[in-house]
């Protein structure tokens, strides 16, 4: 129950900024000395209703512009697939992925007190082809080495490159982290992974979470609010890397 209630906090804040809250699941079964070989697994069923669910809200409420989500998904699904099946010693690449990480909560901290701004100017960008497949396939390779959905390292980079508005890249994020999700899920699943009996009630405590921090991040937070939500999401995610 005390996993539950985690989890629930856990989708409730990362769903809020278009993330689906692998990281967040991960760092919280650590803490509670869950069985390694089901961390992965589970993170990424949890990740793939809350971003199924964000998915939903947020291309019915106009964030979600398929254009600009296809040159990320056609690299990264591929690559978080392959990658899934990988087992590397993760010492080093995490103190690695924690501090970019944490430069990048900072850097969105910096810039939240711009965010309607930069909004305004990124409003109706199109997201280049090749450097899109390219931080596609970089991020898919993270994502299904590290178990989380990749949106911790694609929404700080759409907003540094000023691709998109803070709302668009949420969305986009949360596209991304599905199709990531789903197929880091299967690639997993195929080489190892099992899934624990208490999976169910879990699903049902983050579908919750996910409505909640949905109608947040669409509704209730203002632009700067949401980047600052992203900030915490972001710093949350660099202590699981660097703390683990």
């Amino acid at each position: 129950m005390l996993l539950a209630a985690l989890f629930f906090a856990v989708a409730t804040l990362y769903a809020s900024v278009g993330h689906a809250g692998a990281s967040g699941y991960i760092a919280a079964m650590a803490l509670l000395d869950f069985a390694p070989e089901q961390v992965r697994p589970t993170a990424l069923a949890l990740n793939l209703l809350v971003g199924g669910i964000g998915l939903l809200r947020w291309w019915r409420g106009g964030h979600v512009r398929w254009r600009n989500v296809l040159p990320f998904v056609l690299a990264s699904a591929p690559a978080a697939f392959f990658a899934a099946q990988v087992d590397l010693p993760r010492e080093s690449f995490s103190l690695l992925l924690g501090i970019v990480l944490l430069a990048a909560a900072l850097g969105v901290f910096r810039h939240a007190a711009r965010a309607e701004q930069e909004d305004h100017e990124t409003a109706g960008r199109r997201v280049p082809w090749l450097p899109g497949l390219a931080v596609g396939a970089g991020i898919g390779v993270l994502s299904g080495l590290t178990g989380t959905g990749g949106a911790i390292f694609l929404t700080p980079l759409l907003l540094f490159a000023r691709w998109m508005p803070t709302r668009e890249a949420s969305g986009t994020s949360v596209a991304f982290v599905w199709i990531n999700s789903l197929t880091g899920l299967a690639g997993l699943l195929h080489a190892t992974g099992s899934l624990p009996p208490m999976l169910p009630l879990w699903l049902g405590v983050v579908a919750l979470g996910a409505l909640l921090g949905s109608q947040l991040g669409l509704h209730w937070l203002p632009v700067r609010g949401l980047r600052r939500a992203l900030g915490v999401v972001l710093l949350i995610a660099a202590a699981k890397l660097l703390f683990a």
